[in-house]
């Protein structure tokens, strides 16, 4: 087994064993058992478990950012649809089995106090998602775009731990409706119309 391939099977182990349980509870002698690589191995990839968590999250931002960004593409018929979209695809997330809200938010509360590394990836993906947000919000015409941007990233994080903490796949919708009320307040009565019509 090469370095990439060790190297994937362990970030493989890492996302399910730290997103599942929770990082301080996992050993990096239970993450080299199930990712199938010796501890040698394992610590030639990643010569410290702080290496190893950076790596992860910043690999998870990468994929739940480009998952979110594939789904608005795909299902987004015009600019003013593609914010509401997002909420669109929250409410495909939180049915998932192993829904367990937001990774970086998770991994802050446990560690954010003792790690800069984990605090310091925590806020970039907040600000990547904030930018995306933005960049759509940009594409509408509506009044004061950042702040309505800002607004709707609260929304979303609102509904994923309303999700993660009370069970409610819910929360999405109706984190989607104020959305699309915020939209129609500050000029984008498109997405009033389209939260109307539920589609």
């Amino acid at each position: 087994m090469d370095l990439d391939e060790a190297r994937t099977r362990i970030l493989d182990a890492a996302e399910k064993l730290f997103y599942d349980r929770g990082i301080q509870s996992v050993g990096m002698d239970e993450l080299r058992t199930v990712a199938g690589v010796s501890l040698k191995r394992l610590y030639q990839c990643f010569p410290a478990k702080r290496d190893l968590v950076e790596a992860y999250l910043r690999r998870r931002d990468n994929r739940w950012r480009t998952a979110l960004a594939e789904y608005v593409d795909a299902h987004a018929e015009s600019p003013a649809d593609r914010p509401l979209a997002v909420f669109d695809w929250l409410g495909e997330w939180f049915t998932e089995a192993g829904f367990r809200g937001c990774a970086f938010v998770n991994a802050y509360g446990e560690l954010g106090a003792a790690s800069d590394r984990v605090g310091r990836v925590a806020r970039e993906h907040k600000e990547a998602l904030l930018e995306y947000v933005a960049g759509l919000v940009r594409a509408v015409p509506v009044g004061e775009p950042d702040a309505l941007a800002r607004q709707l990233v609260l929304l979303i994080d609102g509904a994923i731990a309303g999700a993660a903490l009370m069970g409610e796949p819910t929360a999405a919708r109706q984190a989607r409706t104020a959305a699309a009320a915020l939209m129609e307040a500050a000029g984008g009565a498109r997405g009033a119309r389209v939260a109307r019509n539920g589609t």
